[in-house]
C-alpha cells in the first residue's frame, strides 16, 4: 500500500483550475521529485495535501486514512511535514527555540496555538538534527542573524523535529549557492537512506535528476508525464511543457 495517494485531486480559484484530477502515489522510502513550469499546480498540490487548502475535489490517503480537507495542524501530527518556498522561522527566537517550536502556518499565518515540545528528549533531538546539519554551534543565534542558507538548514531541521514519515519540500535548493545546494543533497539523500520518505519540488533539473529515482511532472494544472529521470529528460510532452517545442 501507497504511504500516500492522491486521487483525482482538484483545486479551483474561482474560474481557474489550479489543479485539474491530477493523480499519484508515494512509496514508503522514496524520493520523488515533482517539477513543472511555474504556475504548474506544484505547491498548490502541496498545500492541498498539508491541510494549508481545501481540494475542490479528489482524496488525499496516508496510511490508508483519508486526510482530505483536515486542517494543517491535523496532517502534521499524522507525519506529513513540509517546507515552504519562503522559509517560515521565528526570526526573533533562537535556532534552538525554533527547533523546540513545533507548528505550522496557515494561509501566511501562524496558528495561534503553538505546540511546545519541552523536556531533555526534545532538546537532545534538536541538538543531534543541528549537529546533522552542521549547525550546532549556532543554536544560541537568533534565526534572523543566520545566513540565507543556515536559514535553510533551519527550516529544514524543523522539518524533521517531528520525526515525520512523509517530508514535502518546496524549492530547497531556491536562492542557495553550490556549495550549500550539495550540502542539502548530501543531507535529503543521508536521510532517504535512512527510511525518509520524501517528495521535493525542485527547478534546479540537475539536481532533481541527480537526486530522485521518480519523477512527476505537472503543466496547466495536469499531470502530463512520470517515470524515470531518463525518460522525464526524453518525453516530448515535457520538453514542449517547458521549451515549447
Amino acid at each position: 500500500m501507497a504511504l500516500l495517494e492522491i486521487r483525482d485531486l482538484t483545486k479551483h480559484f474561482f474560474r481557474l483550475s489550479a489543479l485539474s484530477r491530477v493523480s499519484l502515489s508515494v512509496e514508503p522510502g522514496e524520493l520523488l521529485g515533482l517539477i513543472g513550469p511555474n504556475g504548474s499546480g506544484k505547491t498548490t498540490l502541496f498545500n492541498c495535501v498539508t491541510g494549508v487548502l481545501r481540494p475542490s475535489a479528489g482524496q488525499v490517503f496516508f496510511r490508508g486514512e483519508d486526510i482530505t480537507g483536515r486542517s494543517a495542524d491535523v496532517v502534521y501530527r499524522r507525519g506529513i511535514a513540509r517546507t515552504f518556498q519562503l522559509i517560515q522561522l521565528f526570526p526573533e527566537m533562537t535556532v534552538l527555540d525554533n527547533m523546540l517550536v513545533s507548528g505550522q502556518e496557515k494561509t501566511g499565518r501562524l496558528f495561534s496555538r503553538l505546540l511546545r515540545r519541552e523536556g531533555a528528549e526534545a532538546t537532545a533531538r534538536a541538538l543531534a538534527l543541528l549537529e546533522f546539519l552542521g549547525i550546532a554551534g549556532l543554536r544560541d543565534n537568533l534565526a534572523s542573524n543566520l545566513s540565507y542558507g543556515q536559514q535553510k538548514l533551519l527550516d529544514f531541521g524543523m522539518a524533521l523535529m517531528s520525526e515525520p514519515q512523509v517530508i514535502m519540500l518546496d524549492e530547497p535548493m531556491a536562492g542557495v549557492n553550490p556549495t550549500m545546494i550539495k550540502n542539502l543533497v548530501a543531507h535529503i539523500l543521508e536521510l532517504n537512506a535512512r527510511g525518509y520518505t520524501f517528495v521535493v519540488i525542485e527547478h534546479n533539473m540537475e539536481v532533481v535528476m541527480s537526486l530522485c529515482r521518480r519523477i512527476v511532472v505537472l503543466s496547466q494544472g495536469e499531470r502530463i508525464a512520470e517515470g524515470t529521470p531518463a525518460e522525464i529528460a526524453e518525453n516530448p510532452l515535457v520538453l514542449d511543457a517547458y521549451f515549447g517545442r
